[in-house]
């Protein structure tokens, strides 16, 4: 006899998927979106331009059919959150917002990145739910920049901390100032195999 599956809708899975299933219904908007706004939340970036190593990607997502596929998942959390405070309705401020805005200036600072080929989508989430629906798009989705050309959401290490090497994202798309002073990372070689070879699936 056959056992029926219970759903659960309060299995972390259940609830991840809810978050991204929000957010994959939500407009495409400019990046950065031309409105200021207070949230902190989850967000995709979608390109769509002439880069030939991304043509797959770009082509899925100019048909505009709803089936759209990232090249980034993120998330933006209130800043009292990163120091514990998780569940407990920090102040979000226009955190999202300002994540947004810092990956348009990354990709505008690209010599082979054009900005207005991106678009995004966003959802404002509470907090508690913002890591989970995040994971969930990546195991979902494997964005190319999260999986393979690391790097994109990384910071300005700071003076006198540039010891580490030079993400892929910086040595496939040249151009951020602070990352030419890392030290060399991957190939271009190995990461454009790379890329080729994961994007056979898209």
């Amino acid at each position: 006899m056959r056992v029926e599956p219970v759903f659960n809708p309060l299995d972390k899975r259940n609830l991840g998927s809810s978050v991204a299933d929000a957010l994959l219904a939500q407009p495409r908007y400019p990046l950065p979106p031309t409105e200021r706004f207070i949230a902190a939340g989850v967000y995709a970036l979608y390109y769509q331009g002439g880069f030939e190593l991304y043509a797959p990607l770009a082509r899925r997502n100019r048909i505009n059919d709803g089936r759209d596929v990232p090249i980034y998942v993120g998330k933006a959390v209130p800043a009292g959150a990163r120091k514990g405070g998780f569940g407990l309705d920090s102040a979000p401020g226009a955190v999202l917002y300002n994540r947004l805005l810092e990956h348009a200036d990354s990709i505008s600072s690209a010599a082979n990145l054009a900005l207005g080929d991106f678009f995004c989508r966003y959802l404002a989430v509470d907090d508690i739910w913002i890591p989970l629906g995040e994971n969930l798009l990546i195991q979902t989705f494997a964005p190319i920049w999260n999986q393979i050309v690391d790097g994109f959401g990384n910071h300005d290490p700071g003076k006198g901390r540039h010891q580490g090497r030079m993400s892929a994202w910086d040595v496939l798309h040249s151009g951020r100032s602070w990352a030419a002073k890392l030290q060399p990372g991957k190939s271009l070689e190995t990461i454009v195999e790379g890329v080729a070879k994961f994007l056979k699936n898209v």
